[in-house]
């Protein structure tokens, strides 16, 4: 199972609106053939890995990360193949979510005479969570992301940011991108920092087009400038705006190929929720907010918030004036505060990256 993840992570980013799957199938304490999930229409997991077993897959045993699909879709159904490739045993981590699936894979399998074991496991679970959420809500799996002090400062009082973290907190981060569908930033960001929000390779070279997550500024009066990076880069770039903005200055972000999209909130900014509505229409599985504080903080405000990771450098940096990663309205008292729950501390490099998932029951709770 251990390699069936380590397949499946190589999918994320790329299989959207497709679970990210990896499958092995082993002989004989042997592994005859692997597979992952290809980009849609094309094969799942299942089926590359019985391709690459050949005969060798008769009487043998197909580990995978999530229950086989029993249903037509793009694709046929994947039971279908590993019945027919008479494998004998399925052992496979996580439930499918789908309610079209859930279930009636390892029942069609049963059905066939294929012994199929569930073994529960952690990693996968946090693997398959996006998919999760977006097959059953419609919206997209949120990550919260920012890189900080010790003291909870994102840069100094003159707005000096690079870099609070080293370079392998900055290598994760580039995983990240390539592992979600979409970034997510506000305008301050875009003005200030003009990023090109590119996923990359280790030696720093962009990744194929294909590979590179949908950028999306959350702009409400669509001040990004037609000559910012990130239009200027491989790849998708979604504008939200809000209600009311001249034609003009859409026309000339959309005459450089920007989307521009509207999305009215009552208070005369971007409706976040409608925004991922319809990203989450468009096939956008995950989205990484990547900041400012203003579109952190907005997020956090309206609930939107599913997962967040942050990355803690060991350094205090002081000032009153010197900005913290999360702003908008905040909690008036502390029993209102988003408290995580499932968190976990890993090393990376002189910083810390702690992740955490909103408790569930909090008023403010990510999600659906």
């Amino acid at each position: 199972m251990t390699r069936a993840i380590e397949l499946a992570r190589s999918a994320l980013g790329s299989a959207s609106p497709n679970p990210a799957v990896g499958a092995v199938v082993v002989q004989n304490g042997a592994v005859v053939g692997e597979g992952y999930t290809l980009p849609p229409g094309q094969r799942h997991a299942e089926i590359g890995a019985l391709a690459q077993a050949g005969s060798s897959a008769r009487g043998a045993t197909l580990f995978c990360t999530l229950e086989p699909c029993c249903h037509y879709g793009r694709t046929p159904p994947c039971t279908d193949a590993i019945i027919a490739a008479g494998v004998s045993r399925v052992v496979y981590a996580v439930r499918d979510p789908n309610p079209r699936v859930s279930g009636g894979g390892e029942s069609a399998l049963r059905a066939a005479g294929v012994a199929v074991e569930r073994q529960t496991n952690p990693e996968a679970e946090e693997l398959h969570e996006a998919f999760a959420k977006h097959i059953t809500t419609g919206l997209p799996f949120v990550v919260a992301k920012f890189a900080m002090s010790l003291d909870g400062k994102i840069a100094t009082r003159t707005g000096s940011s690079q870099w609070i973290t080293g370079s392998a907190a900055r290598a994760r981060v580039q995983r990240m991108r390539k592992e979600m569908d979409a970034i997510m930033v506000g305008i301050g960001t875009t003005l200030a920092d003009d990023p090109q929000l590119t996923a990359r390779d280790a030696q720093g070279e962009p990744l194929p087009s294909n590979l590179q997550p949908v950028r999306i500024i959350v702009d409400s009066s669509a001040r990004t400038p037609p000559t910012a990076r990130m239009l200027n880069q491989p790849g998708r770039t979604i504008i939200a705006t809000a209600a009311g903005v001249p034609r003009d200055r859409v026309a000339r972000l959309e005459d450089v190929g920007a989307d521009v999209r509207e999305f009215p909130g009552s208070d005369g900014r971007v409706d976040l929720r409608k925004m991922l509505k319809f990203v989450g229409g468009q096939g956008i599985v995950s989205v990484l907010v990547e900041g400012g504080g203003l579109v952190l903080g907005a997020t956090l405000d309206v609930g939107l918030i599913d997962k967040v990771c942050a990355f803690v450098a060991p350094m205090l940096i002081g000032g009153a004036g010197a900005p913290s990663p999360v702003a908008g309205s905040g909690a008036a008292v502390i029993a209102d505060a988003l408290r995580l729950e499932r968190t976990r501390i890993e090393p990376i490099g002189p910083d810390w990256l702690i992740t955490g998932y909103p408790m569930t029951g909090y008023p403010i709770n990510g999600g659906g």
